[in-house]
């Protein structure tokens, strides 16, 4: 499986962002803002939300109009878990796990299912301005 840093770097790449919202005081605004600024195309997954940014929001990952290149989590692990297992349902096997997403049951769930995985680290820091 390729490294999650470098399908950062594909030109195509998209990213899922579960938790996105257009709540300035939330992680997951800051994160999608970000991002796009950045020049990645982002998804906003957000069953309370039917926009962010202006952008179409979706409830959940099957809604999703084409496969993710990464899956991104900002949201409680209690949550993750379940999403985990849908990504597992569609085969979205490359995540992103923000600091505060994991558990340990979390981090369990993915080593034994063979996702190809980063967790604990922030895709603000480790993204860079697509050109």
């Amino acid at each position: 499986m390729q490294d999650i840093l470098q399908l950062l770097d594909e030109p195509d790449a998209t990213i899922a962002l579960v938790g996105a919202t257009d709540n300035p005081s939330k992680y997951g605004h800051t994160i999608y803002q970000d991002l796009k600024r950045k020049g990645y195309a982002v998804i906003p997954v957000n069953p309370q939300r039917a926009t962010v940014g202006g952008d179409p929001a979706y409830a959940r990952l099957a809604d999703l109009p084409e496969p993710p290149t990464i899956v991104n989590f900002v949201i409680p692990p209690r949550f993750t878990l379940h999403v985990l297992e849908q990504c597992l349902e569609l085969g979205f096997m490359n995540v992103w796990l923000q600091p505060g997403a994991e558990s340990p049951e979390v981090m369990e769930f993915i080593q034994e299912h063979g996702f190809n995985y980063l967790a604990n680290a922030c895709i603000m820091v480790q993204s860079r301005l697509k050109v």
